[in-house]
Formats: structure tokens, sequence, C-alpha cells
């Protein structure tokens, strides 16, 4: 009984449902740089994604908009998006006020810092999920 139980359960596991993410990075000012794109479904590690060891990220040029995330388990999650323009692999502030633009899913509200991991979170299910991101800027 315990292998045939541990079997299922294995075999459950195996056909966790799983979907597509598509984002779409609106309103960049330039074609400049890259686009940084952190994925994650731990509400410690966002904004910055640094500690977490499950984020995923993407790297694209500026140019390019759209970017997929196929293949992920069915829950909640949240994006961090910054238009990185000088390409050197970090959002450049001034006194803490971000020079390059950054943007949330479900476009978040920013006040003083980034929002909340409540505030960007959206759940993955279905075949597939688009989140649009409206990139800001305050310089």
């Amino acid at each position: 009984m315990t292998v045939a139980g541990a079997l299922a359960w294995l075999t459950l596991a195996a056909a966790a449902p799983v979907t597509r993410l598509d984002v779409e990075i609106d309103n960049l000012r330039s074609a400049k740089g890259m686009i940084r794109i952190c994925l994650t479904a731990d509400p410690d590690n966002f904004p910055a994604c640094v500690d977490d060891a499950n984020a995923l990220t993407r790297s694209l040029p500026a140019s390019v908009h759209t970017t997929s995330f196929p293949g992920l388990p069915q829950r909640g999650y949240a994006l961090a998006v910054i238009h990185d323009e000088n390409n050197n692999a970090k959002l450049d502030t001034l006194a803490g006020i971000p020079r390059e633009g950054y943007g949330f899913s479900r476009n978040a509200a920013v006040r003083f810092g980034p929002p909340r991991f409540s505030a960007a979170r959206f759940m993955v299910a279905g075949d597939a999920e688009l989140q649009q991101v409206k990139m800001r800027y305050i310089f």
C-alpha cells in the first residue's frame, strides 16, 4: 500500500498542470540597451529576485518587446521589469529615484518605492496567460 500510494502521488505530481506566460512590454522610450525581466513566486524576493533560486529571468534587447515563459506551474507570480538603457545590468538611481524605466505586473502602482508582491501578483492558470507591462520613466 505504501509503495502504491507513493507511486500514485509521483504520477499526480508529474502531471501537475503547467501553462505559458506571455509578457508584452509597452511604452519604451527608446530601443537602447536591454530589457531585464524577473518572474518570481516568492514575495520575499520581489522585486529584485536576488536570493530566489527559482526566479526566472530574461534579458532582451530593448528593440524586442515580447517574451514567453513556457511550462510554468499554475500558481501566483509577480513580474519586475527594468529598461537598462546603458546596459550596465542594474537599475540606475539618483538619491533612490530610478533614472531608467521600470514596470511591474498588473501595472501595480508605485508610490514610495516598488509595489508589494501582493499588488503585482497575478495567477497563471489555463493554457496561456498574458501580462502587459507599461514602462514608467521619471527622468
